[in-house]
């Protein structure tokens, strides 16, 4: 590493003193490893919110965690005090909130609280790092991840001493900095393509006006396949509910989960090209009912019970532009609209069948969808501009993040990860 210095950068030069630093201190203050605690031992508080998730308001007063990625807002708190929140359940599960100060929280998220010679950063950082994986290992294959209070209590943690924790945090905080710099350009660049997104998903009265027809007329709904977690990790391709949350239109390349079926569930569950899957359940009302096109034919694909198949009865519909406007706003008020929420956000068949879908021609789809192409590739593309810039900034913090969070354990520690 010494030989390579000379031809390294300025950034580069100042990583590498940091890192010495930090090396010098482990050896210096934890020269035998480091204890190892659950995550119940280092926070004195691990609690749920207790309210219901439509409980927001529009201009509330407070931050109203939820099992969404960003808060909402409420009018009442329920905490006041510097605390780690973690979405427990469904498509954000696992993401984490820094907050500190008066807010309330919905019923599935977490609240970590009460911090014993632990700096809260640290432990940010290290949540940040590892929980996700830690989560997803544990629950059950195939269905919507989550989080149980025993998982959270039993995650295990390295914790050095608070020196060592601090300078940690020094490393990590300016690289998180520089990333909510890039994500806040990225954000207004979200906004400025949906809107144009939104202009040319509205049709109006005259020149503008087209045919519409209820999805009932374009579409047969049918629920997917349901299987224990054993026949899940290998098989044939399954459409996941992640699949379908994070993209507009899928190819064979991103259907990454694999499970065992029959020849009927086959024939029963198929998921065929131009196939639009819709999310059928979801911890908030917000993400339900997102949709996406099927783009490739995928050789026995099948779908999970978590998202719906609504396979075409006609030709009039390119499938990227109906699920190019199905997440316009206007229909993502009407998708919403027709849900139902109890302690989860649900949809059906009969529910999203009443939803119109304007009918432009043909070519006048294949224009719109080839520039919301070019929309979308420029704030969701991570190989090209500002979300390659973001992309890469992460994978600098999560390589040093792991450099830094790395410890061997304390000598003759017994400490069993549950």
């Amino acid at each position: 590493m010494t030989g390579t210095l000379f031809h390294m950068d300025k950034a580069a030069k100042f990583m590498y003193k940091k890192m010495n630093k930090i090396k010098k201190l482990i050896a210096e203050l934890c020269p035998n490893g480091v204890e190892f605690k659950t995550l119940k031992n280092v926070a004195n508080s691990i609690t749920t919110g207790k309210l219901n998730a439509n409980a927001q308001v529009e201009n509330g007063a407070y931050p109203f965690f939820t099992c969404d990625a960003n808060p909402f807002k409420i009018n009442t708190y329920a905490f006041d005090v510097e605390a780690i929140i973690v979405s427990g359940n469904g498509s954000q599960v696992g993401h984490i909130n820094y907050y500190h100060g008066k807010f309330n929280a919905y019923q599935r998220t977490y609240v970590i609280s009460g911090f014993n010679d632990s700096n809260v950063k640290y432990l940010l950082h290290y949540l940040r790092g590892s929980l996700r994986e830690y989560i997803f290992a544990n629950s059950r294959k195939g269905s919507v991840p989550y989080i149980t209070m025993p998982m959270l209590d039993n995650f295990i943690i390295p914790i050095p001493s608070l020196k060592v924790q601090k300078e940690i945090v020094k490393i990590l905080d300016n690289f998180t900095k520089l990333e909510a710099e890039l994500e806040a350009e990225l954000e207004a660049r979200k906004k400025q393509y949906e809107y144009y997104r939104d202009e040319l998903l509205t049709f109006g009265e005259g020149q503008d006006e087209v045919d519409r027809k209820t999805i009932k007329d374009l579409f047969d709904f049918k629920n997917g396949l349901n299987k224990g977690k054993e026949f899940f990790g290998k098989g044939t391709p399954i459409v996941n509910f992640t699949d379908v949350f994070k993209n507009r239109s899928l190819v064979s390349s991103d259907l990454k989960g694999k499970v065992e079926v029959t020849s009927k569930e086959k024939l029963l569950y198929s998921a065929q090209k131009n196939d639009i899957f819709f999310t059928r359940t979801s911890e908030t009302q917000e993400d339900i009912g997102m949709a996406a096109a099927l783009l490739d034919d995928v050789e026995d694909c099948v779908f999970s019970g978590f998202v719906l198949r609504a396979r075409p009865k006609t030709d009039l519909l390119n499938p990227k532009f109906c699920s190019y406007f199905l997440t316009s706003n206007s229909a993502r008020k009407e998708i919403i609209r027709n849900s139902t929420f109890t302690t989860r956000a649900l949809t059906s068949g009969g529910r999203l069948s009443k939803i119109q879908i304007p009918i432009p021609p043909l070519a006048e789809q294949e224009r719109i969808v080839s520039i919301l192409d070019k929309f979308d590739a420029l704030v969701n593309d991570i190989s090209i501009g500002l979300p390659a810039e973001l992309n890469a900034r992460r994978k600098q913090y999560e390589y040093y993040r792991n450099q830094l969070l790395t410890f061997k354990p304390l000598e003759k520690q017994n400490v069993k990860e549950l």
